[in-house]
């Protein structure tokens, strides 16, 4: 009997929750490593999964912590391949401003500036980083994110990933409160006329069919959600032939109360179906 072999791995910035998304995993009775040295792993991983049907499910974390991180970590995933293991790539981060905060109240060094500025070291991780970030599967903001927030996003992606449904995020926000930072398609919506300039709809969400009814009235809106919904179904399948089952769209206005809110609750509408799990969240809409 074959049983299917689960690799996560688990990297990003420093500062970024790594540690409490490894936490989270192994409550989902993963087998977890932290900081292995890349030379070893795909050893490791090798002689694990050869223990039998019970050791099907490993997550490592693997960063900047180690030195040779950088020289060894694509020859190992290379290797992992060549094995015939699927693994999956989860890429943390954060905004500067938030990992420096959280490094300054650890009072801790960054591993890449132990005797410097915080903010030079994470500059220099974030290049050395970026083509790992480019070629992850998931990419996890965890600004707003407190401990409980985070777990909840990882045993989310991982239920996710034992579906075969894609799944479809669209999140809407405000401009003004800092921009999607994990989208994979962000529009701008800013361009619609702002309900919040019209008398009685300026407290009201775009929840309310007021504003619903103001937003959509004019034509521009509905030619545009059109064109968008068309685009996600054009790259819906083209995604999943490639393995990946997780759209994050983003919709975004200038405050995130109105304009955004409406049309990513239109989107979600339309976009449901048998094949397509539709998730909503409006960051901003309590800003």
């Amino acid at each position: 009997m074959n049983t299917k072999k689960e690799l996560l791995i688990i990297t990003g910035i420093s500062g970024a929750g790594k540690s409490t998304a490894l936490n989270a995993v192994e409550d989902l009775g993963y087998y977890c490593m932290d900081n292995i040295p890349p030379q070893l792993f795909t050893t490791f991983v090798e002689l694990y999964f050869e223990k039998g049907e019970r050791a099907t499910k490993i997550a490592a974390v693997l960063d900047i912590r180690t030195r040779e991180f950088l020289d060894g970590i694509f020859n190992e995933l290379e290797r992992v391949e060549k094995l015939g293991i699927d693994y999956k790539l989860l890429f943390l981060d954060a905004t500067d401003a938030t990992v420096i905060k959280r490094y300054k109240e650890l009072r801790r060094p960054h591993p890449l500036a132990p005797d410097g500025n915080i903010l030079e070291g994470l500059l220099e991780e974030r290049e050395k980083l970026q083509e790992l970030k480019e070629k992850s599967d998931y990419i996890l903001d965890t600004t707003r994110l407190n401990t409980y927030k985070l777990r909840r996003e990882i045993i989310r992606i991982l239920e996710k990933e034992n579906s075969s449904k894609m799944q479809i995020s669209i999140v809407s926000f405000g401009f003004k409160n800092g921009i999607l930072l994990d989208g994979d398609f962000i529009f701008d919506v800013r361009f619609i006329e702002n309900p919040y300039y019209v008398e009685g709809l300026r407290e009201k969400t775009g929840q309310d069919q007021e504003v619903i009814d103001f937003v959509f009235n004019q034509s521009s809106t509905r030619e545009f959600v059109d064109k968008i919904e068309e685009m996600i179904r054009f790259v819906v399948p083209k995604y999943t032939e490639e393995g990946k089952l997780q759209i994050t769209v983003g919709i975004g206005c200038t405050g995130g109360k109105h304009r955004s809110v409406s049309i990513s609750e239109e989107l979600k509408k339309r976009l449901e179906s048998k094949d397509l799990r539709i998730i909503v969240d409006h960051r901003d809409i309590k800003r």
